[in-house]
């Protein structure tokens, strides 16, 4: 449990993010950075990313935030910055897959992990097929 000025909670969510197109765009290096600039951004939005990982299309995120956040204004920075990150740091990719200059598609997906034991949500983005 994590505590605020007034209150007390915890609360988690599973995030989904995909890829333009659903595009194989990530490999092992890109992931690696991205788990990091994440973090960076959790951190600014006085989050936690409890859990990251992805395969090349999409990543999962679990996410321990406090009820001052939105979560739609948090996947919005993460998307932005994320984006145009590793837009700056890996060139390559970008004339491939990301078309019209986005990396993610318009929407994703925001579950409330309440309902399954953590554990479980913990496992399941875990064993998350890491490309090489």
């Amino acid at each position: 449990m994590r505590t605020g000025r007034h209150c007390v909670f915890i609360t988690h969510a599973h995030l989904i993010l995909l890829t333009k197109y659903r595009h194989d765009v990530f490999g092992d290096r890109h992931l690696t950075r991205m788990e990091e600039i994440m973090r960076d951004v959790c951190a600014d939005f006085e989050t936690e990313l409890v859990e990251f990982n992805g395969e090349a299309d999409h990543v999962h995120l679990l996410v321990n935030f406090p009820p001052k956040v939105a979560v739609s204004k948090l996947v919005n920075s993460l998307k932005g910055v994320s984006s145009r990150r590793l837009r700056q740091e890996f060139p390559d990719p970008v004339r491939h897959y990301w078309r019209a200059n986005k990396l993610w598609s318009g929407s994703y997906f925001a579950g409330s992990a309440d309902g399954a034991p953590l554990s479980t949500v913990h496992q399941y983005i875990e064993q998350q097929n890491h490309p090489l």
